[in-house]
């Protein structure tokens, strides 16, 4: 939603969107724009224009496509939120592969979204990743779990892909016993403060979500959050989620 002036106000969500197929990029722009309180903030057509773009304009949301020439979504997603620590990235794609799953989130992705879902969702989806949440679509949440069934007790070669595609340690020389164990080491364990704010953030939960439930301030669980994705190496609350169920298992 753009000012009278013409430009976005401070209030604005600013949005990038990254789609190699015009149709669907401009479509969503359009669709986007229309939405209160967000404006577009420029359109990509591969990873390497979202790259240049995102450094451009620095936008809250990029919503990201995967398989595009020149460069995928994920390595954009890889540099973009390396470079750009503020800028959080929704996946929106129609490819549900497993190992393009795990990368976009050990790339940094925020959200994962299947191109069949509706525009309702979607932005919802945005407004979420802008609060600071996560969100998988139910389909991307299945899989997710069926990966740390296999890592809790499948066979062996499954295993070993299951823990590299999730960000554990990488597999090298062969598979793993296939009941390898599922705790990543820590260099500090955590506590158990820290262990029940990962268990409600791997429910969904947002920061004034827990804080109302641990009673504790938003900022203090923001810090909270912060020290754990320190403490189990991850780049994001999608990636410290999935990581909180494997350490269930």
């Amino acid at each position: 939603m753009n000012t009278e002036a013409g430009g976005p106000s401070e209030a604005d969500l600013r949005l990038l969107i990254v789609d190699d197929q015009p149709l669907i990029r401009r479509g969503l722009a359009m669709m986007l724009a229309a939405e209160p309180g967000i404006v577009i903030v420029g359109q990509a057509a591969d990873g390497l224009d979202a790259i240049e773009q995102a450094l451009a304009t620095s936008p809250d949301i990029v919503v990201m496509d995967l398989q595009m020439p020149r460069a995928s979504g994920v390595v954009a997603t890889r540099e973009i939120t390396a470079k750009l620590p503020g800028t959080r990235v929704v996946v929106l794609t129609t490819y549900d592969h497993d190992d393009l799953v795990f990368e976009a989130i050990r790339a940094g992705a925020q959200a994962y979204l299947l191109k069949d879902a509706s525009e309702a969702e979607v932005l919802e989806t945005i407004r979420a990743v802008h609060r600071g949440e996560s969100r998988l679509s139910p389909a991307i949440a299945r899989k997710v779990m069926a990966q740390f069934r296999a890592i809790a007790g499948g066979p062996a070669e499954p295993v070993a892909n299951a823990r590299a595609a999730a960000g554990g340690l990488p597999v090298a020389g062969g598979a793993p016993p296939a009941r390898a164990p599922l705790r990543d080491p820590l260099d500090e364990p955590l506590t158990d403060k820290e262990e029940r704010i990962l268990d409600l953030l791997s429910l969904g939960r947002s920061n004034k979500q827990i804080a109302a439930t641990v009673f504790l301030a938003e900022g203090t669980v923001k810090n909270y959050v912060s020290r754990i994705m320190d403490k189990l190496h991850a780049r994001s609350r999608t990636e410290l989620a999935v990581r909180a169920v494997g350490r269930r298992g």
